[in-house]
């Protein structure tokens, strides 16, 4: 069976894996704190029908209950430990908790949560849940989401047959904090996963307000750097270059 993805931007994407609609990390508007959306915007049909969303960490950029509310609240949400009852508290109702190693299974799909480096605080003052991962897997095809995170020895061992990793590049700003890969370091992840085919994510969509003309190369610059550095490094993963609304079959 094919599986697909759609790049919707920064660290969301529509996976199509057996038959199930997954999307990872949903921001949907155009608007986010101080952040704005500077490529088109997401259209409805693009997450028309999700089976099951899988959320790596409550920060703002990745966890939106105003674009989760989009989705419905009985939409089904897989989230680090420790999310619960911030989302519970927002009305969603379907709600399953994995801590690393622990899996949840939607029809033909298995999510297994992953180890992250990472803080996973909702600033300023929200709940202090877990950063992770996801493996996200059918009989035919298995694709990880690495959330956001720095570089771990057991990379190496998360899957031994990875058909799609999903590697985090760069932020939403001209700098980048603790708990990140660079273009540099995601190569560095991708010679320890050693995927068949890697889509850089989180770049090239979100930006602070009034920024974006100093800085407008941190919004091209990450992706096209990613791919340079994985094909330095001679390794035999292909980059796919994808932007915010296109996708990939295979």
């Amino acid at each position: 069976m094919t599986s697909s993805l759609v790049f919707l931007g920064h660290s969301t994407v529509l996976l199509d894996i057996g038959g199930v609609r997954v999307l990872t990390d949903p921001v949907l508007r155009g608007r986010l704190t101080f952040l704005s959306r500077v490529v088109a915007p997401v259209a409805p049909a693009d997450y028309a029908n999700v089976d099951v969303v899988v959320l790596s960490h409550l920060h703002h950029d990745h966890c939106d209950p105003a674009s989760l509310a989009l989705l419905g609240r009985d939409v089904q949400l897989v989230a680090p430990d420790g999310a619960a009852g911030f989302l519970r508290g927002r009305g969603f109702r379907r709600v399953v908790t994995l801590a690393v190693g622990q899996s949840h299974a939607v029809g033909a799909v298995t999510v297994t949560a992953t180890r992250a480096v990472h803080d996973g605080r909702r600033e300023p003052f929200g709940p202090r849940a877990a950063a992770v991962g996801y493996l996200i897997g059918s009989s035919d095809t298995v694709a990880y989401f690495a959330g956001d995170t720095d570089l771990f020895a057991g990379m190496r061992d998360l899957c031994p047959d990875l058909d799609l990793a999903l590697i985090p590049v760069w932020g939403w700003g001209p700098n980048l904090g603790p708990g990140h890969l660079n273009p540099q370091r995601a190569a560095e992840a991708v010679a320890l996963l050693r995927p068949r085919r890697a889509v850089p994510i989180h770049w090239g969509t979100l930006f602070p307000y009034g920024l974006r003309g100093f800085y407008s190369d941190r919004l091209r610059r990450p992706a096209r750097a990613f791919a340079s550095a994985v094909a330095a490094r001679g390794l035999p993963t292909e980059v796919r270059l994808l932007a915010p609304g296109s996708g990939l079959t295979w």
